[in-house]
């Protein structure tokens, strides 16, 4: 499923990566992400003891699968950060405030594909740009192809899930304080996990 391979400068697209045989080549074609169907989460540390997990509800993007080449595929997606949730409003507050996000400033995270390749059977990892606060860095996912369907509505859909970590330093999120007992309030490591499911785009008469 190697159709992540961005070759150009056009509209963000969110593309897949398929090996070739007749059945993934039939998945040829543009998707678009569906938000209520998907979801990109995230899990850091807190207090050096437990985990605090959220995600962001407001995405979009577009995947060009093409399953004949795969390096002909490519994948973009933008994320709301004034979207975030964990469950607390106030600490949802602060991740948006300059101490971490600053999202009146640096409204969307961003990811655009630059190259797919293939682990094995349905294994695939996507390497390209994610950009944060005007930082950006390259970045590799693992996903699994999860399959295809029609939904009940004649749609069809395309499934990935997967998952990276990063170190939010990387990307200036330095806010952080001391404990007491050693150690920081806030990991530096952040796995992020993907779960996304897109929609065929009609074929153009």
């Amino acid at each position: 499923m190697a159709l992540f391979n961005r070759k150009n400068n056009d509209a963000p697209s969110t593309t897949a990566t398929l090996a070739v045989d007749p059945a993934l080549a039939a998945l040829t074609g543009d998707y678009t992400i569906d938000p209520a169907h998907s979801s990109i989460g995230f899990t850091v540390r807190h207090a050096m003891v437990t985990n605090v997990r959220g995600s962001f509800g407001e995405h979009e993007g577009t995947l060009k699968l093409d399953g004949s080449d795969p390096s002909r595929s490519a994948a973009s997606i933008d994320v709301k950060i004034a979207s975030v949730d964990t469950g607390i409003a106030d600490r949802d507050g602060h991740l948006v405030s300059g101490d971490f996000f600053d999202a009146e400033t640096f409204p969307l995270m961003t990811f655009r594909s630059t190259k797919a390749e293939q682990l094995g059977g349905d294994t695939y990892r996507i390497t390209g740009d994610l950009t944060i606060k005007d930082v950006t860095r390259p970045l590799s996912i693992d996903l699994e192809f999860n399959g295809s369907a029609t939904d009940p509505y004649g749609n069809q859909r395309v499934g990935f899930e997967g998952g990276a970590e990063i170190l939010r330093s990387d990307w200036g999120l330095t806010y952080n304080a001391a404990l007491e007992t050693g150690g920081v309030l806030v990991g530096d490591k952040v796995k992020l996990n993907f779960d996304i499911s897109a929609i065929k785009a009609a074929p153009q008469a």
